[in-house]
């Protein structure tokens, strides 16, 4: 049966009710907001925690809106990211997506709305998207290495924060504020589009409702649909069926090798809704909203996945090895193919005061509970279905600046109820909890600066119904208890006006999450069979961070050289034994290393009478295995980007060319990845000036429809990237 409702919602509803009626008394105390600097906006990066001027603790930060973000719009945040450094994407298929941060992914990244967890599955295994679109955000921010500190320990490994405007902050200019985005693309007939406005229903309410759409066939690859590996298995099947008289079978495993372009069971569609009402007077703010989220996306099945068990897909899960839950019976819209539905109804409350002077300058508060559920369909006919009530909620201390002193302590809450009906529901209903205070400390001794951070966390994890043993029919009840304690330290200093360096040492933990302790079963979407421990620890790293960022002259930089050591890393091993045809996968602990370089750096070439020829570059690197030596899956292989922008008034252009190397240090069951190289081209127009919203961008993406396969991906070897895209964007805003 499906979790119950009531435990979660009461839950809630308690503590909003709680924290509103304080808050509103508060919020007619604060003085208005003084104009943002520099300094105060970069802040701004981190929803959760902009009383600091700067955040070193977390020194690979980066934003991405205006036209960057209307140029890499999709419908999935990690396909958007992919061209940022030190980030990829799970590509498992147009509709789920996931970002991939410096090779770590699954619940050791922190995909965050707002500042808050975007409480969906898809942490949960690589089939699940996201359920946020990029279409309604204003901005998405990107915190590279562990980003445990703020946001509980699924962040060790980094955070993405979609930030929108559906809890309004401020009064709309004028008393109404609209912008409209649309894209076009031809690839896949992709058609898109949303609107978000802000009303002003008095001097201090101010209402504000979005929506969007979105809409795509079947995409098309460059080349042909199936790897090398796969061609070939499907060319050795032909030669058997047609020796064995078997002609109809024959040219059916010869077709599907020789299919190029269009990737079948491979079309989506999404919408979402949503509204929020704000009371903003001088000396705060109070706002809730209400959304819903729903999606319908194909799942392209990997072919002969009834005889041949996904190679790379099953080892491959060192981060998605969690990718626990759902089958490949997930796929599309109608027809025989599998697809999955996915519906989410979210409410958040957000509130905001000044303390008025002495020790806090302001105290901010958001909660946030969802209710997520997806089927996952063969064909017409029902397979396994999800069920998720989660609440999140924290509290942000914001200390008053103090001299050369600053800082932020904080307190988060996390609870999820997760259940799972279907033949292939092989994580058993659980319940998981979350608590955790933090501290961030600033001192500025210019042009040294020390930060300080410290978290601790108890999780729990409980299930009633934990299979005894493989394949058993017999169940217990475990419950699991987990203390983590992380910290960092950074040393920086400013070099000139605009340049810093600094190092940061981290020690971060994480808590093992129910698929890594309870999964006992078929796992489709990695073609395994996957087995966990309900006796693992905590999972440790200890970090090491050098970093340079600022401006040289005219050019701005920004390079880091990084490691991680963990101790009882968390992996799905080989046991080299199969299970109903799948092999079985074992979760295990052992130590592994993280070493990586990234780097971004962007300088003009030419700046005169009205015009700019400026060039930028982006790299990254990342070496990742086992402490035997081992290499660890899905880990994204060497990759440059460069490019150059030219300026005129309001009409600029973009060339870039986006080269992957090789991947051939791979796991076991993984397949090596081809490189490629992509060169896109876009043109943009601010019709109003740089001063207004409002622009078009056309741009062709991999111009030459080359054949791409992200190594990150799951699907890799079935689901290319997609080939030549036209694309039409524009965004218009009053």
């Amino acid at each position: 049966m499906p979790i119950s409702r009531t435990p979660r919602f009461l839950a809630a509803a308690s503590l909003l009710a709680l924290s509103t009626p304080v808050l509103a008394q508060e919020a007619a105390q604060m003085p208005p907001p003084a104009d943002t600097s520099a300094d105060d906006y970069d802040m701004e990066i981190i929803v959760s925690v902009d009383g600091l001027r700067t955040l070193d603790v977390l020194s690979a930060q980066s934003v991405v809106e205006d036209a960057e973000l209307l140029r890499n719009m999709s419908g999935q945040v990690g396909d958007v990211l992919a061209r940022q450094p030190g980030v990829s994407a799970t590509s498992f298929a147009p509709g789920a997506s996931r970002p991939v941060l410096r090779g770590f992914t699954g619940s050791r990244v922190a995909v965050l709305t707002d500042g808050l967890g975007a409480l969906d599955l898809s942490a949960n295994s690589a089939d699940h998207g996201v359920a946020i679109d990029p279409l309604t955000a204003e901005r998405i921010e990107v915190l590279r290495g562990p980003a445990v500190l703020l946001y509980g320990s699924q962040a060790i490994g980094g955070a993405v924060n979609v930030v929108d405007r559906r809890i309004p902050r401020r009064m709309p200019t004028g008393g109404f504020d609209l912008q409209a985005t649309g894209t076009l693309g031809t690839n896949a007939d992709e058609r898109r589009g949303g609107a978000a406005a802000d009303l002003a229903l008095s001097e201090r309410i101010v209402l504000h409702v979005d929506g969007s759409y979105g809409e795509t066939d079947d995409f098309e690859a460059g080349g042909y649909v199936l790897g090398p590996r796969l061609r070939a298995e499907q060319t050795a099947i032909a030669a058997e069926e047609r020796a064995e008289g078997r002609l109809d079978e024959a040219e059916e495993a010869l077709e599907l090798a020789n299919r190029r372009g269009r990737v079948p069971d491979s079309a989506s569609r999404q919408y979402t809704l949503g509204g929020g009402l704000s009371v903003i007077t001088d000396t705060g703010s109070l706002g809730f909203s209400v959304g819903l989220f729903d999606s319908r996306y194909g799942v392209p099945e990997r072919p002969g996945a009834e005889h041949a068990h996904g190679e790379e897909e099953a080892g491959e899960d060192h981060d998605d090895e969690h990718d626990h839950d759902h089958d490949h019976e997930e796929h599309g819209h109608g027809g025989d193919g599998v697809s999955i539905d996915l519906r989410q109804w979210r409410g958040d409350v957000r509130a905001e005061v000044d303390t008025g002077g002495g020790m806090l300058d302001r105290i901010r508060v958001r909660a946030g509970y969802a209710d997520y559920e997806h089927t996952e369909f063969e064909g017409a006919e029902v397979g396994t279905r999800f069920f998720s009530q989660a609440f999140e909620g924290r509290l942000d201390l914001v200390q008053a600046q103090r001299g050369r002193w600053s800082g932020v302590t904080g307190a988060q809450a996390y609870t999820r109820d997760f259940d799972a009906i279907g033949a292939e529901a092989f994580v058993p209903a659980s319940r998981s909890d979350q608590f955790g205070i933090f501290t961030l400390q600033e001192f500025d001794f210019a042009p040294w600066e020390l930060d300080l951070a410290a978290r601790y966390e108890r999780s729990s994890v409980s299930s009633n119904a934990v299979m005894t043993a493989l394949e058993s029919e017999e169940t217990m009840a475990v419950d699991r208890d987990f203390d983590a304690v992380s910290g960092a330290a950074t040393v920086s200093r400013r070099l000139s006006r605009g340049l810093r360096a600094g190092i940061t040492g981290s020690r971060a933990e994480r808590a093992p999450s129910s698929e890594e302790l309870f999964s006992n079963g078929a796992h489709i979407a990695t073609q395994s069979y996957e087995l966990g421990n309900t006796d693992f620890g905590t999972e440790s790293a200890w970090g090491l961070e050098g970093w340079i960022d600022g401006d040289i002259g005219p050019a701005h930089v920004h390079f880091a050289a990084y490691g991680q050591w963990f101790d009882d890393f968390i992996y799905a091993s080989d046991t080299g034994r199969e299970i109903d045809g799948l092999p079985l996968f074992a979760y295990a602990q052992g130590d592994a290393r993280w070493l990586g370089l990234e780097g971004q750096i962007a300088a003009p070439f030419v700046v005169r009478d009205g015009f700019t020829l400026r060039g930028d570059l982006v790299f990254d690197y990342i070496d990742a295995q086992l402490a035997d030596g081992t290499p660890l899956p899905r880990i994204p292989p060497l990759r440059i980007l460069p490019g150059i922008e030219a300026e005129a008034g309001p009409f600029s252009m973009r060339a870039e060319v986006e080269h992957a190397f090789a991947q051939d240090d791979v796991a076991g069951f993984e397949t090596p990845t081809d490189d490629y190289t992509l060169v896109n081209l876009s043109a943009g127009w601010h019709p109003f000036g740089d001063t207004n919203d409002t622009q078009l961008i056309v741009s062709a993406n991999n111009l030459f429809d080359v054949t791409a396969r992200r190594h990150a991906s799951l699907t890799k070897d079935f689901v290319p990237m997609p080939g030549r895209d036209i694309r039409v964007a524009i965004r218009f805003s009053i």
